[in-house]
C-alpha cells in the first residue's frame, strides 16, 4: 500500500486550522506543528482547562466557527488523518538534501529544550502575525502592554492586566480588547484612537463590501457605551508616567496632519496601558526558506503558493487581514496542497466561494491599512532619552545618530552601528520603531533562526542537516 503523501501545517489559528481541514478531508496525512498547548492562535485562544471557565464563548465572537473548527480536528485527529502537536516551537523549517522533503525543526515543551524534527513531502505556514508597537516616554514601565497581551491575558488566563485601563492606539484590534477588558469588570479610563471618523468616510465604499463587519464594529461600541467608556479619537497617547509601574498617561488631540495640537493634552489615571498600532506578518520560516516577500508579507499566488516549491501560505503571514481572511485562505491553500501532493492540478471551481471571499476581504483590510495608519508625526514626538530598543537599551537618540553621524540608509546598518535589533527578540519589537525613527523602510530581516535555540540541540542534529 502505498504512503498516503504528508503535510506539516505551522500554526493552529484560523488559517492553519482550515488548511489541515481541507488537506485532511481529501486524503493527505497532516501533521499540525504549534507552540500553543492547543489550538485556535491568538483569535480562538482557550483558557486552560484547569481554570474551569463556566462560560468561555462570552470572550469570543464567531463562536460557532470556532466550534465547527474544533469538531473538526476532533474528528480528523480520531481518523487517524491529523497528528497535532501541541508546544512545539518551530525555529527553522529546511528543504532536507537527497530526499527533496522538508524538515520542520521544532522545540518541545514549555522549557524549549529538546528539539524535534517533522519530516514532510510538503510545508505550508500558518504563523499568523504579530503586534506593531511603536515608542513613546515611558512605554517600558511595569504595567505597558500590548493591545493583543492583554487580550490574551483574559482570553487564556482569565485574568485582568489591571484594573483601570487605557485602551490606546490605533486599529479595529482596539474595539474588542476595551470591550472585553470593561466585561470582564475592569474600568476602561479611555479608549484613545488615532484615526479620526474623517478617514472611515473617505474609506466608506471599500468598507460598506463587508455589513457584518461593520454591525460587528458597531456592536463593539454599543457595549463601550453600556459600560460608559470615553471614546477618544484623533487622540494619541504621549508618554506613560510612574516609578516602579504605571500610574498614568498622557493624552493628546492630533491636528489633521497628525500631530499634537499646542495645549490639547491631558493626564488620565490608570494602573495598566494597552496599546497597539496594527499587526505585521510573522514571515521568519518563510524567508529561511527563500520565499519572497511583497513588502512585509509573503508573496503567494492564487493557489496560495509561495514561489519555492512545495511550499504554501496562508493567513496573516500573507498580510494581516483578520481570522475570516486567514480562514478563506487556509482552506484554498489546504485544497491546493492536498491535490498537488496526489500528482493532479487542482480545481479551482471546488474553492470559488473561498476565492470570493478572500478578494473582498482582502480589500476591505487594505481600506482598513488606509484608515488605521499610524500618525505621521509619532516620531518627532520620540525625545532622544526614550529607549527604543529594550533588549540592548539602545535610545532614540542612539539610532538616529545612526543616520544622522554615521551614514546608516538602511535598518540592517543601523542595527549594526547602534545595536538596536541584536537582542533577544532580533528586533520584532523595535524594528517598526526604529523605521520611523531613521525614516529607512520596514524591510524583513532574514535570521536563520525563527527563535533562540540551544547549543546541545544544534549539535545533536544529523550532519545532512
Amino acid at each position: 500500500m502505498t504512503e498516503r503523501p504528508h503535510l506539516a501545517v505551522v500554526g493552529a489559528g484560523p488559517a492553519g486550522l482550515a488548511a489541515a481541514l481541507a488537506a485532511a478531508a481529501r486524503g493527505v496525512r497532516v501533521t499540525l506543528v504549534d507552540a500553543a498547548g492547543q489550538a485556535g492562535g491568538q483569535f480562538y485562544r482557550q483558557p486552560a482547562a484547569a481554570l474551569g471557565a463556566r462560560r468561555p464563548k462570552a470572550l469570543h465572537h464567531q463562536w460557532r466557527t470556532w466550534e465547527r473548527l474544533r469538531d473538526g480536528l476532533d474528528r480528523q485527529r480520531s481518523a487517524g488523518r491529523i497528528e497535532h502537536l501541541t508546544d512545539h516551537h518551530v525555529w527553522c523549517v529546511e528543504r532536507l538534501t537527497g530526499d527533496g522533503t522538508f524538515g520542520v525543526h521544532a522545540l518541545r515543551g514549555p522549557a524549549q529544550e529538546e528539539g524535534v524534527t517533522v519530516r514532510a513531502d510538503a510545508v505550508l505556514l500558518a504563523t499568523g502575525g504579530y503586534e506593531r508597537v511603536l515608542p513613546f516616554p515611558g512605554w517600558t514601565l511595569p504595567g505597558v502592554v500590548t493591545a493583543g497581551g492583554a487580550q490574551a491575558m483574559l482570553k487564556g488566563g482569565l485574568v485582568l492586566p489591571g484594573r483601570t485601563a487605557v485602551v490606546a492606539g490605533t486599529g479595529p484590534l482596539l474595539l474588542p480588547v476595551a470591550a472585553g477588558l470593561a466585561a470582564a469588570g475592569a474600568r476602561v479610563a479611555a479608549l484613545v484612537e488615532s484615526a479620526g471618523p474623517a478617514a472611515l468616510l473617505r474609506r466608506a465604499p471599500a468598507l460598506a463590501g463587508q455589513p457584518g463587519k461593520l454591525a460587528e464594529g458597531a456592536g463593539y461600541a454599543t457595549r463601550l457605551l453600556r459600560h460608559g467608556v470615553r471614546t477618544l479619537a484623533r487622540h494619541t497617547v504621549v508618554a506613560a508616567h510612574g516609578t516602579e509601574r504605571l500610574t498614568a498617561v498622557t493624552v493628546a488631540a492630533l491636528d489633521g496632519a497628525g500631530r499634537v495640537r499646542p495645549g490639547a493634552s491631558r493626564r488620565v489615571r490608570c494602573d495598566t496601558l494597552a496599546v497597539g498600532h496594527g499587526m505585521l506578518p510573522h514571515t521568519d520560516l518563510a524567508e529561511t526558506l527563500g520565499c519572497t516577500l511583497s513588502g512585509t508579507a509573503v508573496r503567494v499566488d492564487a493557489e496560495q503558493r509561495t514561489d519555492v516549491p512545495g511550499v504554501w501560505a496562508a493567513g496573516e503571514a500573507t498580510g494581516v487581514g483578520g481570522a475570516g481572511l486567514a480562514l478563506a485562505e487556509g482552506h484554498i491553500a489546504g485544497r491546493s496542497a492536498a491535490a498537488r501532493l496526489r500528482g493532479t492540478a487542482p480545481d479551482p471551481r471546488g474553492w470559488a466561494a473561498a476565492a470570493r471571499s478572500r478578494t473582498r476581504l482582502r480589500e476591505f483590510a487594505a481600506a482598513l491599512d488606509a484608515v488605521y495608519a499610524p500618525p505621521p508625526g509619532w516620531a518627532e514626538r520620540v525625545p532622544d532619552d526614550t529607549v527604543v530598543c529594550r533588549c540592548e537599551e539602545v535610545t532614540a537618540g542612539e539610532v538616529r545618530g545612526a543616520v544622522d553621524r554615521l551614514g546608516a540608509a538602511d535598518l540592517r546598518t543601523v542595527k549594526l552601528l547602534s545595536r538596536a535589533g541584536m537582542g533577544w527578540c532580533q528586533g520584532r519589537m523595535c524594528a517598526p520603531g526604529v523605521a520611523g525613527l531613521t525614516g529607512c523602510p520596514l524591510t524583513a530581516g532574514r535570521r536563520p533562526f525563527a527563535r533562540p535555540v540551544p547549543l546541545g540541540v544544534l549539535a545533536a542534529l544529523p550532519e545532512s542537516d
